[in-house]
C-alpha cells in the first residue's frame, strides 16, 4: 500500500478520500487554489500545494503544476476525484510516464470509454445494447439540424468530453437543434476545451440508472448492483439512490453483465460506472461510461458495505480484488441528495457569498434509519463562483426504500444554512410527493411536476398548526425574558394568553398557556388543543421537541418584524400580534412591487460572458440580450418584451452582482 498519495482535487471529494486514507494509515497531499487557501481539505491533509489562480484552468486543470506538487511532497500515487483531470488520458498516460500511479482506470481505458463517441462505437462493437444516433463529428450547426432530421425528434445533443449536465441540449424541433448545437459546443470548449458534439436519439419518459463496476489489475471486474439517478435537472442529478425502486432481479443480471462485459472489453482495472437509459418495459441502452468515482457512490457503499475509495486505493497498488460476484449483496436501501448553493425560488440560480451558519444532523442514528453526511465546506466558509456549487451531499440509509426516505425527510427537517440560498427546500418537497414515494420517476420528473418552476410548498393542516404553535411559543419565549429583564421593581407581568397569529395573509387566533419549556395552545375557530414541548432559545436557528407527544423540528429564525419559519419547503413569515395590532394589520395595503418590466437585471453573480445588444437597438421579446456565467454554467439572459435599448450597463468580462441593472429599455 501506498504511504502518501496527492488528491488532485477539491471540496467534498477531496475531504471524502482523506478521510479513507486516513483510516488506512496513508498519509495525504492536497493541492489548493487561490479560492481555496484555508479550505477543509487543505486542514484536513497532511499536507497542501498552492498550484495557483482561483479559475480551474490557471490551477486543478494544469497537469505540470499537479505533477510538481508530487514530485515536491514525494506522494507515490495520484487520486483525481471527479470532474476536472479525473477522466484526462493524457494526464493518466503522463502520470505513467513519470512513474507515478493514477487511482484510477489505465489511459486505454479512459481514452477508449471517456470519449461518448468513442465509446458509443466501443459499446455497439462489444455488444451492449446503444440508442440510435450518430457518432459521427459534426461540422457546423446546420449539419446538426440536418442529422437531427433524419434521425427523428426529440433528439440529445451532446458534448463528447461533456459530463454533469454541461454541453448537453435536448432538442424538440429543428430551430431548436439549432440553437442547441451552437450553444452546446460553446460551453463545451468553456468546460472541457472540446468542441466536438454528437446527436442521438432521446428516449422519452426514461430512467437514468447506472452500474456500478469495480474491476483490478488481474483481469476481474464485479458489478456492485444499480444506482437509480433519474431525478434530475438541467440534466444534473438531484437525487440517487440504491437500488432502483423499479428494476426487478433479471434486468439487473443482464445490466450488470453488459455493464462487466464492456469493462473487460477495454480492461478496466478500478472503480467506474457504466449509464444506462431504461425506458417503461426495462429495455435498457447504453448511455456513456464514466471512469472514475462517481459523486453519487455513498450509496452503493452503503448497501454493499464497500468503501469503493479504499478500493481504488488496493487496487492502484496491485491487489487483487477481495471479493467475488456472488459475494454482492443488496443491503437494506440508500437515498442520497445533493445540496447545493443556489436559489430554488429564482430559477436555481447560483447563489454565492458565505456560509454564515451550517448545521448538518448529526452523522449515525435518526430514527429508524442512518444518516450520514459527506461535505467539503464549513460554516464560516465562502461559497465560491469559480466551481461546482455542491454544498454537501447528505445520505440516508435504512430498512427499505419507506425508511430512508423517512430518515432523509427528518435530516432536512434539521438542516441549517443561513448566508447564502440553498436548493434544500426544493428537496424536501419532491420528498413530500406521493408519485417520488410511489418510485414512479423518471428523467422529466421535475419538469412534469414543477412545470413552472418551484415557489415553495404549501402547508398541510398539520405543517400550518407546527408554525403557529412554534411561532406563539417563540414570540412568549420573547416576551417573558424581556420582562425578566426590564429593570422594573415590581414582579414580571405573566404573558398574556390571547394572541392572532399572521401566517401570510391569514388570521389565526389562539389562547395559549405559557410556561418554560412547554405551552398548551388552543385554536379558537376549532376549539382544538395542542401541546408542545421544546427546549428552544432566542438564537437558536432550530426549534425541535415534541408537539402533541411527536417528535419535530422547524427552523426558526427572529426577523425585523415577526419570525421566519421553514420545514419541509415551506416558507412563511409569521407574525404574533394582539387582537388590537391584528385588526390594524388587516386594514395595512399590499405593498406594490417595483415596476421593473424596463430593466433588465442579473438574476445572479457572476462573469458577463457577452453582450448582444447595444443602445439604439431594437430588441424583440425573447431575443438574447447578454449571458451571464457563474459555477460553470452559463445562462442566457432574454428581453421578457419588446423594446429599444436604452442603456447597456456592462461590459463583456465584468463581474456583476445578483439584481444588478444590466440594460434599460426606454
Amino acid at each position: 500500500m501506498f504511504s502518501k498519495i496527492l488528491i488532485a482535487n477539491r471540496g467534498e471529494i477531496a475531504c471524502r478520500v482523506i478521510k479513507t486514507a486516513r483510516r488506512m494509515g496513508v498519509k495525504t497531499v492536497v493541492v489548493y487554489s487561490d479560492a481555496d487557501a484555508g479550505s477543509m481539505a487543505v486542514d484536513m491533509a497532511d499536507e497542501a500545494v498552492h498550484i495557483g489562480g482561483s479559475p480551474a484552468a490557471q490551477s486543478y486543470l494544469v497537469q505540470d503544476k499537479i505533477i510538481d506538487a508530487v514530485r515536491q511532497t514525494g506522494a507515490e500515487a495520484v487520486h483525481p476525484g471527479f470532474g476536472f483531470l479525473s477522466e484526462n488520458a493524457s494526464f493518466a498516460q503522463r502520470l505513467a510516464d513519470e512513474k507515478i500511479v493514477f487511482i484510477g482506470p489505465n489511459p486505454h481505458a479512459i481514452e477508449a470509454m471517456g470519449d461518448k463517441i468513442t465509446s458509443k462505437k466501443f459499446a455497439a462493437e462489444a455488444g451492449v445494447n446503444t440508442v440510435p444516433g450518430h457518432m459521427g463529428l459534426i461540422a457546423d450547426a446546420k449539419e446538426a439540424v440536418k442529422i437531427a432530421d433524419s434521425i427523428g425528434y426529440p433528439v440529445m445533443i451532446k458534448a463528447s468530453a461533456g459530463g454533469g449536465g454541461k454541453g448537453l441540449r435536448i432538442a424538440w424541433n429543428a430551430a431548436e437543434a439549432k440553437e442547441g448545437f451552437e450553444g452546446a459546443r460553446a460551453e463545451a470548449i468553456s468546460s472541457f476545451g472540446d468542441d466536438r458534439i454528437f446527436i442521438e436519439k432521446f428516449v422519452d419518459q426514461p430512467r437514468h440508472i447506472e452500474i456500478q463496476v469495480l474491476g483490478d489489475k488481474h483481469g476481474n471486474i464485479v458489478y456492485l448492483n444499480e444506482r437509480e439517478c433519474s431525478i434530475q435537472r438541467r440534466n444534473q442529478k438531484v437525487f440517487e439512490e440504491a437500488p432502483s425502486p423499479f428494476l426487478d432481479e433479471k434486468t439487473r443480471k443482464a445490466m450488470g453483465e453488459q455493464a462487466v462485459a464492456l469493462s473487460k472489453a477495454v480492461q478496466y482495472d478500478s472503480a467506474g460506472t457504466v449509464e444506462f437509459i431504461v425506458d417503461g418495459a426495462r429495455n435498457f441502452y447504453f448511455l456513456e461510461m464514466n471512469t472514475r468515482l462517481q459523486v453519487e457512490h455513498p450509496v452503493t457503499e452503503l448497501i454493499t458495505g464497500l468503501d469503493l475509495v479504499e478500493q481504488m486505493l488496493r487496487v492502484a497498488a496491485g491487489e487483487k480484488l477481495a471479493i467475488k460476484q456472488k459475494d454482492v449483496g443488496i443491503k437494506g436501501w440508500a437515498l442520497e441528495s445533493r445540496i447545493y448553493a443556489e436559489d430554488p425560488y429564482r430559477g436555481f440560480l447560483p447563489s454565492i457569498g458565505r456560509l454564515r451558519r451550517m448545521r448538518f444532523p448529526a452523522e449515525g442514528p435518526l430514527g429508524k434509519g442512518e444518516v450520514r453526511i459527506d461535505t467539503g465546506v464549513r460554516e464560516g466558509d465562502e461559497i465560491s463562483m469559480f466551481y461546482d456549487p455542491m454544498i454537501a451531499k447528505l445520505i440516508t440509509h435504512g430498512k427499505d426504500r419507506a425508511t430512508a426516505i423517512d430518515t432523509h425527510v427528518k435530516a432536512l427537517e434539521r438542516l441549517e444554512i443561513n448566508g447564502i440560498q440553498d436548493n434544500s427546500p426544493f428537496l424536501a418537497a419532491v420528498l413530500d410527493q406521493e408519485r417520488f414515494q410511489s418510485g414512479k420517476i423518471t428523467t422529466a420528473y421535475i419538469k412534469e411536476e414543477f412545470p413552472d418552476g418551484f415557489s415553495g410548498a404549501t402547508a398541510s393542516p398539520e405543517v400550518e398548526k407546527l408554525i403557529v404553535t412554534a411561532a406563539a411559543y417563540a414570540h412568549s419565549v420573547v416576551i417573558s425574558r424581556a420582562e425578566q429583564t426590564s429593570g422594573r421593581a415590581e414582579p414580571a407581568r405573566p404573558v398574556r394568553n390571547d394572541w392572532v397569529v399572521l401566517v401570510g395573509r391569514k388570521h389565526v387566533p389562539i389562547t395559549m398557556k405559557y410556561a418554560s419549556g412547554e405551552a398548551q395552545i388552543t385554536f379558537s375557530d376549532t376549539g382544538k388543543t395542542s401541546k408542545l414541548t421544546t427546549d428552544w432559545k432566542p438564537g437558536h436557528g432550530l426549534m425541535h421537541g415534541k408537539i402533541d407527544g411527536e417528535p419535530f423540528a422547524i427552523s426558526l429564525t427572529m426577523s425585523d418584524e415577526g419570525y421566519m419559519l421553514k420545514r419541509l419547503g415551506v416558507d412563511e413569515r409569521v407574525l404574533v400580534c394582539t387582537p388590537f395590532q391584528a385588526e390594524l394589520h388587516a386594514r395595512l395595503p399590499e405593498k406594490q412591487k417595483p415596476d421593473t418590466s424596463k430593466l433588465i437585471m442579473s438574476p445572479m453573480p457572476g462573469l458577463m460572458v457577452s453582450v448582444s445588444v447595444s443602445v439604439g437597438q431594437e430588441v424583440k421579446a425573447g431575443e438574447a440580450v447578454c449571458v451571464v456565467e457563474a459555477m460553470k454554467m452559463q445562462n442566457i439572459i432574454r428581453a421578457e418584451a419588446d423594446g429599444v435599448v436604452k442603456a447597456v450597463n456592462v461590459a463583456a468580462g465584468a463581474s456583476v452582482a445578483a439584481d444588478e441593472i444590466l440594460v434599460e429599455f426606454a
